[in-house]
C-alpha cells in the first residue's frame, strides 16, 4: 500500500499516538507500505506554529527530522496536483486539505485521515 498522511495524522503519530486507531497505527508502521507526508502539511504546520495556534516542540526542524527518522517520503507540490485541485468540487473549504486530496488522487495514494469532509471526495482513504 501507498499512503499519504493527513497533517493531523502525522502530528498524532509523533505526539498523540493514542488518538490513532490500532489498525491505522499498524498501517503506518507496516514496513512493506510506502508512507508520504506532503510539503503542504509542513506549510500548514509552519503557519500554525508561527501564529501560535499550535505548539510543536522543536518547530519545523524537529518536524522534518521526525519525518526522516520514520522513513516517510516528503512530497512536493507539482503542477498536476494544482491542475487536479482546480477540478475538485467545493465540498471542503480548507485549502490545505483540498491540496492533500488532489495530491492523493494524482499520486494514487490512500489518504489516512479522520476528517469526515475528505471522505466526501472520490479519493481512496482509510480511517479504521
Amino acid at each position: 500500500m501507498r499512503y499519504l498522511l493527513d497533517t493531523h495524522i502525522v502530528l498524532w503519530f509523533f505526539d498523540e499516538i493514542e488518538k490513532l486507531p490500532e489498525s491505522t497505527y499498524r498501517s503506518i508502521l507496516d514496513s512493506t507500505s510506502e508512507k508520504y507526508v506532503s510539503i503542504v502539511s509542513a506549510w500548514e504546520l509552519a503557519i500554525k506554529i508561527g501564529t501560535k495556534k499550535l505548539d510543536f516542540d522543536g518547530g519545523m526542524s524537529e518536524f522534518f527530522r521526525m519525518i526522516d527518522d520514520n522513513g516517510f517520503g516528503l512530497l512536493p507540490v507539482r503542477r498536476k496536483h494544482i491542475k487536479t485541485l482546480e477540478t475538485l468540487p467545493l465540498l471542503h473549504r480548507d485549502p490545505f486539505d483540498r491540496l492533500l486530496i488532489s495530491t492523493a488522487i494524482v499520486e494514487n495514494l490512500t489518504l489516512i485521515t479522520a476528517d469526515e469532509n475528505i471522505h466526501k471526495y472520490d479519493v481512496s482513504w482509510i480511517w479504521t
